[in-house]
């Protein structure tokens, strides 16, 4: 296996986030990690890269604890974090150039990456301009130029699809499709459950800290007799009748205007 949890456990002020959360990702997979606000999804991505240390439990990458070498294995992962945190002051150039330092590339070998990847990502005519004043969309092409550009052997991405045009949007699934025939692992988190279903091989569900459901798309729905991922992710985390909440909300808003 590329990337394995075990029994991660962690809690905060002694009120548990994650419980014995368990599963894997092999070389070539595309898993996509589903849960609603709260579940735990985000303590455990910060668990899997190595930002937050867990009370129980480990990470293993290519069957070694990732906490024996922090350094070499964030050498081997691409990561999108769900939030755009860059230095505004900079330009897309020049952000790649910084993450080519830090992943101890030559000026050459950066220059020639850094300007491939902006050009194919659309972002040539504004490589040079300060990401402060960059579009949403713009931003996430960065990131994802900065997650592939040392080549990872697994990329962890945040909620990718943020901001992006339909165009980036497909490129980007095509792109997941072509890494993973290459032998890559890719953790696909989300909340756009339709591309979760296109682009993953296997799906984990988590709510409430725990792990609810690992399996493909499609024996899920067919297990829980239910027409779509996005049916069965709503039974298995319990979500409230949304209509029903939208109804009393219209209600809400109608009173005083009778």
């Amino acid at each position: 296996m590329m990337l394995e949890l075990k029994g991660l456990y962690k809690s905060f002020r002694g009120i548990p986030a994650v419980e014995d959360v368990s599963f894997s990702i092999a070389s070539g997979e595309i898993v996509g990690f589903l849960g609603p606000n709260g579940a735990g999804k985000s303590t455990t991505v910060k668990i899997m890269t190595g930002m937050l240390r867990p009370n129980a439990g480990r990470v293993l990458f290519e069957g070694r604890d990732i906490r024996k070498d922090l350094v070499a294995f964030r050498r081997a992962i691409g990561y999108v974090p769900e939030e755009a945190h860059l230095y505004g002051y900079m330009s897309g150039f020049e952000y790649l150039q910084l993450i080519g330092r830090l992943r101890g590339f030559s000026e050459a070998l950066i220059e020639i990456k850094a300007a491939r990847l902006l050009k194919l990502l659309h972002l040539e005519s504004s490589q040079y301009s300060p990401i402060s004043t960059y579009s949403k969309g713009m931003r996430q092409r960065v990131l994802i130029a900065a997650a592939v550009l040392h080549d990872p052997r697994l990329l962890i991405l945040d909620e990718p699809l943020s901001g992006l045009d339909v165009i980036s949007a497909r490129l980007l699934k095509d792109l997941l499709e072509m890494l993973a025939a290459e032998g890559k692992a890719v953790l696909y988190i989300s909340h756009v459950l339709e591309v979760v279903e296109q682009v993953c091989s296997r799906v984990v569900v988590i709510a409430k800290g725990k792990i609810l459901a690992d399996a493909p798309p499609s024996q899920l729905t067919q297990l829980m007799k239910l027409p779509n991922l996005e049916s069965v992710f709503a039974q298995l985390v319990q979500q409230q009748d949304t209509s029903a909440v939208a109804r009393q909300i219209v209600e809400v808003m109608r009173i005083g205007h009778a």
